[in-house]
């Protein structure tokens, strides 16, 4: 065997707080990445898809999740369709009540569209965490528990703070352009279970470097 089935809801059976949303029933405009967990204390992490918020399938708007991301309870995803119109002189949404307020309903193009909401490939999101639409979050990412993300995180960075801002750089310019080219993410499991030590000790990013030096 070389590593948990991706294809199970639940990869142990003996630990009901984490499981692979991948394998969640399919939801529209919807996309997420194999490995990818959502782990949840409060309750069944199976209730994911409630943390998706304002999502509508007319808008069209898009949440796509990369692979090996681990997402942490209490995280909210605000989509497009919580957006009011903001162009007039209030931005109270009368037409929602109606008793012929319905009359000034906008159209889609009068609404603000930030476009799809995008986690790369192997990102940490923390407990707590609220992301507003359109944003994009970059590969190997870190977002703070508790954070409001609402501008595009670079990969590779730490964010955190309401509204989040940048904490830090995980690796220097030269490493991130290594591992964006690397996409371990997308090898397949042998070679993910071979290599495991070095994707997760201290120095194996720099013995990894080395050994495509090398092999180039």
């Amino acid at each position: 065997m070389k590593g948990p089935d991706k294809n199970r809801l639940y990869p142990r059976e003996e630990i009901k707080t984490l499981c692979y949303i991948r394998n969640l029933p399919k939801k529209p405009n919807v996309e997420i990445g194999e490995y990818t967990y959502y782990s949840d204390n409060k309750e069944s992490p199976e209730n994911f898809y409630s943390h998706i918020h304002h999502h509508y399938e007319f808008l069209g708007d898009k949440l796509i999740i990369g692979k090996f991301c681990g997402i942490a309870e209490g995280i909210t995803f605000i989509m497009n369709g919580a957006n009011h119109r903001m162009d007039g002189i209030t931005t109270y949404p009368f037409n929602i009540f109606g008793g012929g307020w319905e009359k000034v309903t906008p159209t889609i193009e009068q609404l603000p569209f930030k476009g799809d909401t995008v986690i790369g490939n192997d990102v940490w999101i923390g407990q707590n965490v609220t992301i507003m639409p359109g944003v994009k979050i970059g590969d190997g990412a870190i977002i703070a528990a508790n954070s409001t993300v609402v501008k595009n995180v670079e990969p590779y960075t730490i964010y955190g703070g309401n509204p989040a801002q940048f904490i830090k750089k995980r690796f220097d310019k030269e490493k991130v352009q290594f591992l964006q080219n690397l996409q371990w993410w997308n090898w397949d499991e042998e070679k993910i279970f071979d290599h495991l030590e070095l994707l997760t000790s201290e120095n194996g990013l720099e013995q990894l470097i080395t050994s495509w030096s090398l092999s180039s």
